[in-house]
């Protein structure tokens, strides 16, 4: 029989890391053999609402809290946000926590998983760990950027969207840009602006070349385009979810 400790060391591990863990990192780091223990334990995890488990960047199965088990994840959500765009994130975040609702259409799990996925990809490219940021700017306004080094020489943005954009989605993503480029006018020296996009046909639009004024004014204010190739079984769940969305 396993010791009951695992468990609860398990869910601690994840709780503390800056990133998913597959199996192999947990059993490491907390000294468990068979690794196949861990494997186990994870999957009823992932049964009981506890975690979720998905293809990281390299490939293999990662784990991270859904904190709808886990009462200081519902603290979190609870705290004071910093502006109104905080308070709506952290509404989302309660019923989520709360109920296990699913969050709206255009910020679906499959949508926060592939994120993840593209910062670690994109932090290979560029040599750097990439995590979520919370910037504070000199008047006091606290911003959220989807990835930063711990040097903030570089900010990104992170769209996981599979196809060509509607009018719409394309208007997001320039608004992203706006963000990106507001944020670096109070930091010296100016980081490097990134837009992360994982298909080809989704960032079409505002790559160098494309005859859109949009590829152009990025150009222009110094925002690059990088485009990651997605583990094909998230890819695949990313199209599903898009498909919910719009029925």
């Amino acid at each position: 029989m396993r010791p009951p400790g695992h468990r609860d060391q398990i869910i601690e591990l994840l709780r503390q890391a800056a990133r998913p863990l597959d199996d192999d990192q947990l059993a490491k780091r907390a000294g468990i053999t068979p690794r196949q223990t861990v494997n186990q334990i994870c999957r009823s995890l992932e049964r009981e609402g506890v975690l979720r488990r998905y293809p990281g960047a390299e490939g293999k199965i990662v784990n991270e809290l859904t904190g709808q088990r886990d009462p200081r994840a519902l603290r979190e959500a609870r705290r004071p946000p910093a502006d109104g765009l905080a308070l709506a994130a952290a509404d989302e975040a309660i019923v989520s926590v709360a109920t296990g609702h699913v969050m709206p259409p255009g910020n679906s799990r499959e949508q926060r998983d592939a994120e993840r996925v593209m910062l670690d990809l994109l932090g290979r490219q560029v040599g750097l760990e990439l995590e979520p940021a919370t910037i504070t700017i000199p008047s006091g306004v606290r911003v959220e950027v989807d990835g930063a080094d711990a040097g903030r020489t570089v900010l990104v943005e992170c769209w996981a969207h599979q196809g060509p954009p509607k009018s719409a989605q394309r208007h997001k993503v320039l608004a992203d840009a706006f963000k990106l480029t507001w944020i670096s006018r109070t930091m010296y020296p100016r980081p490097q602006l990134i837009l992360c996009l994982s298909d080809p046909a989704a960032a079409a639009p505002f790559t160098p070349g494309s005859r859109s004024w949009a590829a152009q004014a990025l150009q222009d204010i110094g925002i690059g385009i990088s485009v990651v190739d997605l583990p094909h079984e998230l890819r695949n769940s990313l199209i599903e979810a898009q498909q919910r969305q719009y029925r």
